[in-house]
């Protein structure tokens, strides 16, 4: 694996005040291709941080932000507790699709600055909520890759105002979504209207669901991590970005 350097930048946003955001750059001779890391609903955190450089290490220039800066104080962080669970469920609501444009095409303009960067072969990745909106921007954005992982709410809601479902024909990419069989946010027929809505589409797509995982089941800092789910998950997305945006 690559070696790297990481560090906190901000970035300018349209209407808005500055984004925190975390961005990790392979050692080497690039240019590399780029990967949008979606945060949870804890912030810009140590495990976001941790999955930002694992995509670096894998050859891609990664970068994290923080979608949610309208609604919290910039640097806010949140622990996998219930104080944190709580502040961050809060902060949901408050996405919007104008909000989420200007946010993804201001990072988009970094990149573009940052001659390690390719953004012709874009990827994305997400967890929970940002594996919502990891589905969302490959609706919107020309993203080549996606990888969300326990994408809340992609059937019943979404930041346009209808459920992020219901546009899922505008994906030009491959994306990959894998879930937890006993994951209560997120039932089994909520993954069956969205394979259906991929397989309508004719959108290229795999749909994982590990039997005995539940949600979080990739962050090694909460109760439901699952290592074997987590493990396996990380292969498919390693595959998917080299076979995608090499």
């Amino acid at each position: 694996m690559a070696n790297l350097r990481s560090h906190k930048v901000q970035i300018k946003v349209a209407g808005a005040n500055d984004m925190p955001a975390y961005i990790a750059i392979p050692e080497g001779a690039g240019p590399f291709p780029s990967v949008l890391v979606f945060e949870e609903i804890f912030g810009v955190n140590s495990h976001i941080r941790d999955v930002t450089d694992r995509v670096a290490q894998e050859g891609y220039v990664a970068i994290s932000f923080d979608y949610h800066h309208r609604a919290w104080p910039p640097g806010t962080e949140l622990g996998y507790d219930d104080a944190g669970m709580k502040r961050g469920m809060e902060v949901i609501p408050k996405l919007s699709a104008d909000g989420l444009r200007a946010d993804i095409d201001a990072t988009l303009a970094f990149l573009k600055n940052e001659k390690a960067a390719r953004t012709d072969k874009l990827g994305a990745i997400g967890f929970c909520i940002g594996g919502h909106m990891a589905y969302y921007a490959a609706e919107h954005w020309p993203i080549s890759a996606t990888a969300s992982f326990y994408g809340g709410g992609i059937a019943t809601f979404g930041p346009s105002g209808e459920p992020t479902v219901k546009q899922t024909s505008r994906i030009k990419g491959k994306i990959l979504c894998l879930f937890g069989k006993q994951d209560t946010m997120i039932p089994q027929d909520q993954v069956a209207t969205i394979r259906a809505a991929l397989e309508q589409a004719r959108v290229r797509h795999e749909i994982v669901v590990y039997d005995d995982a539940t949600h979080g089941f990739f962050c090694d800092q909460r109760g439901s991590y699952n290592p074997n789910a987590a493990a396996d998950a990380w292969g498919r997305v390693k595959r998917l970005f080299a076979e995608e945006l090499r």
